[in-house]
């Protein structure tokens, strides 16, 4: 089966792909860029929850292309912040979505602040003309006074998991994947998609 991932981000893509491998289903991940090229579709975030976003996009991109989609939104919720910058961390400084723009802010509103514990959390949304369902992943860390690491991307090099002295940019890609919030979204919905799919070919 071919999954179209409703994503540009080969950050996303290559962590997806990795976690998928593990899974003895016949399943092959191919990304909106290999899919439209340089036409892919800009979906807009419009839903005010994690899920909602995921939703959204799965939805539009079904309606695009009629095969099977996952589709994800990803927010970082720091609790001193009020769970901000939460479903619009992509775009916390702004429209134009930059990363390091981004991290700035986060730490210059949070400052000094004793309460640096905060949560990353991952909806990803599996839709087909069959089915349709989701999976949510939560790593608990806390935000790192300053960036440290060159590895992953968004808030990896501001965010330390729980039981860790590292960031997520300062650890072995391989390390993150095991922990992560993407990871554990990712193996979830995995075991849903392993079901479904050996469900249909015993169906066929």
């Amino acid at each position: 089966m071919k999954i179209l991932i409703a994503s540009n981000n080969a950050h996303k893509i290559e962590e997806l792909s990795g976690i998928f491998t593990g899974f003895s289903v016949p399943v092959m991940l191919i990304s909106q860029r290999d899919f439209f090229g340089d036409e892919s579709p800009d979906i807009e975030e419009t839903g005010l929850t994690l899920q909602e976003n995921a939703l959204i996009k799965a939805k539009a991109l079904f309606a695009l292309t009629q095969m099977p989609v996952i589709s994800d939104d990803t927010g970082l919720e720091v609790y001193a912040l009020n769970n901000a910058p939460g479903v619009y961390s992509a775009r916390y400084a702004g429209q134009h979505r930059n990363d390091k723009a981004n991290r700035e802010k986060l730490l210059h509103e949070l400052g000094n602040h004793d309460n640096r514990k905060a949560r990353f959390r991952t909806v990803l949304h599996f839709m087909s003309h069959e089915s349709s369902f989701s999976a949510e992943g939560i790593c608990e860390g806390r935000i790192a006074k300053e960036e440290a690491g060159n590895h992953g991307f968004g808030y990896d090099s501001i965010f330390i998991p729980n039981g860790e002295i590292l960031t997520f940019a300062e650890m072995d890609p391989f390390k993150k994947n095991a922990m992560s919030h993407r990871a554990k979204a990712g193996i979830e919905l995995g075991r849903m998609v392993a079901e479904f799919v050996q469900s249909r070919n015993k169906n066929e």
